[in-house]
């Protein structure tokens, strides 16, 4: 009984699920799974973007050794003061002080693209979008609103990288109802150039995503590897059983 409830509430849930990931369209991500290079500057960009704020306590800096940096290389460009390489990647941004700026506390990244794509389907493209939509908005606490997550509680970090832009809307009327009127979204408008150019900063977010995707699974391309020979061992067996059982009962008769 309690399976059929949970199977109906899924039922139910569905098309919520699939009417919360409607609104703005996510952009493909990047594959960046094996750019070893990609992934080491998307660590960088982490380390020096997103851990003054958030934390990843499911990821030691030692673990970065996977993606070819060596223990002096983790030192001198990623590590930040006072952290050593076995330590957990852990923000020093205290609760307290994090609920007073922003309103609550900054969400762990350990696993923040494995989280997204069970709520928007694909986590590394809602990323990619996400940190790509953000325009200067007053009317919000920090000034910053997103297409993808509105009235986001989170600053635009990497403005220095992409620029300040502002988005213009519109109002449409219903085809269907003259008298309803939807706001949508028209263009975003550059106000203040950033240091990178759009596609240089387009990179730079695949490589930031393409970590995050990376750290909620590390093992994750071994798995594969390991997974395809394992089906392959699995075939080989089969094909033996089969050939096996035949000249068994070839003998029977």
């Amino acid at each position: 009984m309690k399976f059929v409830k949970t199977f109906i509430a899924t039922l139910v849930l569905l098309p919520a699920l699939a009417l919360a990931s409607e609104g703005y369209p996510l952009d493909k991500a990047p594959d960046r799974a094996n750019n070893m290079a990609a992934l080491q500057n998307g660590a960088k960009l982490f380390v020096n973007y997103c851990l003054n704020c958030h934390s990843a306590v499911s990821m030691r800096y030692s673990r970065l050794k996977d993606l070819g940096l060596t223990d002096d290389q983790i030192k001198n460009n990623l590590l930040l003061a006072g952290d050593k390489v076995g330590d957990l990647m852990t923000t020093h941004l205290s609760v307290k002080d994090a609920k007073a700026w922003f309103g609550a506390a900054p969400p762990d990244l350990s696993v923040i693209a494995r989280s997204k794509s069970s709520e928007a389907g694909s986590g590394p493209d809602w990323l990619y979008t996400y940190l790509r939509t953000y325009y200067k908005d007053e009317s919000r606490p920090t000034g910053w609103n997103n297409m993808v997550f509105p009235n986001v509680g989170m600053p635009h970090v990497l403005w220095e990288l992409q620029g300040v832009r502002s988005a213009e809307f519109e109002e449409v009327e219903d085809e269907h109802d003259h008298a309803k009127k939807t706001i949508e979204f028209k263009k975003f408008t550059m106000l203040t150039p950033g240091k990178l150019t759009p596609l240089e900063y387009d990179n730079e977010v695949a490589d930031l995503v393409g970590y995050l995707n990376w750290m909620g699974e590390p093992a994750q391309s071994t798995r594969k590897r390991l997974g395809v020979w394992v089906l392959m061992w699995l075939s080989l067996l089969s094909l033996l059983a089969w050939r096996l059982n035949a000249s068994y009962w070839k003998e029977v008769k």
